[in-house]
């Protein structure tokens, strides 16, 4: 099992708000390049979503449910088959998007427990206390190409050190897609 964190980040690390769903004055940056820039498996998950789980904190997870279920293409498909688990305080009707169900209790341990892949999507403070329980094993991040300033970044200050190596970097478009994973040693 392994957790796989994937991001829209831009150059200077801010990863809220690429959609603009959120309705910040820097909303909507990812998607200034165009939906060929966002659409598809751009993270290049393959199997990982087909034989793994999606964790999804409550807002990624209530955003989702109104936009997967009704987009009908071949990557839609995939992310409405997955199964999903939801991190809440409180108890969202998670009926609403097939597949989802609410996650019960502690965090890293019900993560530690998974024996599926586990990718992490969004959902910041729900990666920042899997990074916190030194439970993240990789990152794959699409940077654009635009510095906001301003915004919530991955890696805040005071976050734990991590050593990371670079496992693969590729254009997607206007983008880079970037995978990093735990450095060996």
């Amino acid at each position: 099992m392994s957790v796989v964190v994937i991001e829209f980040i831009t150059l200077d690390g801010i990863v809220s708000d690429p959609d603009g769903s959120a309705g910040t004055a820097y909303g909507g940056w990812a998607f200034r390049y165009g939906p060929e820039a966002v659409a598809g498996d751009k993270f290049r998950l393959g199997a990982v979503l087909d034989e793994g789980v999606l964790l999804l904190g409550r807002t990624t997870w209530e955003l989702f449910a109104r936009l997967w279920p009704g987009r009908d293409d071949p990557f839609a498909a995939r992310m409405n088959a997955v199964p999903k688990l939801v991190v809440s305080r409180g108890a969202p009707d998670v009926s609403r998007w097939a597949g989802s169900r609410l996650l019960v209790g502690d965090l890293p341990a019900a993560v530690r427990a998974e024996r599926r892949d586990v990718v992490v999507t969004g959902s910041l403070a729900v990666v920042r206390e899997l990074m916190a329980a030194d439970l993240v094993d990789e990152y794959r991040l699409l940077t654009f190409p635009v510095v906001l300033g301003q915004g919530r970044p991955l890696f805040p200050a005071g976050s734990p050190p991590a050593g990371l190596e670079c496992l693969s970097a590729e254009r997607v478009g206007a983008a880079v897609l970037t995978r990093y994973g735990r450095a060996a040693g």
